[in-house]
């Protein structure tokens, strides 16, 4: 790889971030039917392929009840407000989640409570959830970052003996399982995301709630419609956020696969695990034994972040930072009072994680090209 006139020595290959077009053309054959049926049928709102897909995400989730919505943010939004919900009640999440997760506490008129992450998994601290409790806690939201599982089971505990809701962010975490349980079906709700990217993407912005509790079901659904269940007849003041007929049948479609693509994903996973296990200045991602991630993005930390992603690039490949500002140093909340230092933890791994190439569709070779692209990095002469 160095000849001994030191220069750097690399196959081209081009290799982006994610590449759509590429599971287009494996599922086209199939995809371009359940649109036209659509097309041809003309019931473009809360049309049947709607319900047939709200039906078996449900049961893919492990789930009683699932409730297409417009997006992952007004999935939260909604478990929110069928909870009940709203100023003076304070909900606890991470501090290195995407910001919709909070915005969707602050659209209700809760109040969002940060705490800092675990050091391996980067999801929320149950240790820190505990010291973060008050009167005015009414729920837990544990974010399945990056597709591992978050630690719930003592999240549901602490959730159990102070009598609060713990309402699962799983927009990353489509099919992973906790302790052999799907996430989704792990608290009393769930809000997963079908932007274009995700394990389980849309071609256009789409949501689902995910819950076995029938009551918070049927008003969930209720709220998504204008608070109507009759045209013209509103029990409630509801709102518009429904999933869009031709979105659920291209979903319906693409939740065939997923298993199939999530195995992908953690094959992928293992082998960049494997290629980069003794580079020293990367850290890999740390999977708990319990829990069977799926590997939306593949995540590592490395302290020359600005050099290696511009390395990288050099060498045809896209990387990314999710997410390069925490929650709490987002100017949208300057004014809820949290300083610089107060997660130190989220600061630090914002300046250091780096999103390599993750999708079903990457070949081994891109795989192994990425690998001994971020290996030949680390290991230039005079690098350190």
């Amino acid at each position: 790889m160095f000849p001994a006139g030191g220069a750097l020595i690399l196959p081209a290959m081009n290799v982006p971030f994610l590449d759509l077009g590429a599971q287009f053309r494996q599922l086209e054959t199939e995809l371009r039917p359940a649109i036209d049926g659509v097309l041809r049928d003309c019931n473009f709102i809360l049309g049947e392929p709607v319900a047939a897909f709200e039906r078996d995400f449900a049961a893919f989730s492990e789930c009683a009840h699932g409730i297409g919505v417009a997006s992952g943010l007004d999935a939260i939004k909604l478990i929110l407000r069928g909870l009940g919900l709203g100023p003076g009640d304070e909900v606890i999440t991470a501090a290195n989640t995407f910001i919709a997760t909070v915005l969707g506490i602050s659209a209700v008129g809760a109040t969002p409570v940060l705490v800092d992450i675990e050091p391996d998994t980067y999801n929320l601290d149950p240790a820190q959830v505990a010291a973060a409790l008050t009167p005015r806690t009414r729920a837990i939201m544990p974010v399945h970052l990056y597709g591992h599982p978050a630690s719930m089971a003592p999240l549901l505990e602490l959730a159990e003996r102070h009598q609060l809701h713990v309402i699962e962010d799983a927009a990353q975490a489509h099919g992973a399982r906790y302790r052999g349980r799907r996430c989704g079906a792990l608290g009393h709700a769930a809000a997963f995301s079908f932007y274009p990217g995700k394990n389980l993407g849309a071609y256009g912005d789409g949501g689902a709630v995910t819950t076995s509790d029938a009551a918070l079901a049927e008003h969930i659904a209720l709220l998504r419609n204008y608070g109507s269940r009759v045209k013209y007849h509103h029990a409630v003041q509801g709102e518009n956020s429904r999933l869009d007929t031709i979105q659920a049948a291209i979903l319906h479609v693409k939740l065939q696969h997923l298993e199939a693509a999530n195995a992908r994903r953690r094959q992928h996973a293992a082998h960049y695990c494997q290629a980069l296990a003794d580079v020293p200045d990367i850290v890999l991602p740390q999977i708990r034994p319990d829990v069977e991630p799926v590997f939306h993005l593949f995540v590592v930390r490395t302290p020359r972040r600005a050099e290696c992603i511009e390395f990288l690039a050099a060498h045809g490949i896209a990387a990314l930072i999710h997410y390069p500002l925490p929650i709490h140093l987002q100017p949208a909340y300057a004014a809820a009072g949290w300083q610089r230092g107060q997660f130190p933890r989220t600061e630090q791994y914002a300046e250091e994680i780096l999103s390599l190439p993750m999708y079903p569709e990457l070949t081994d070779a891109q795989v192994a090209h990425v690998a001994e692209t971020l290996r030949a990095f680390h290991q230039q002469p005079n690098s350190h």
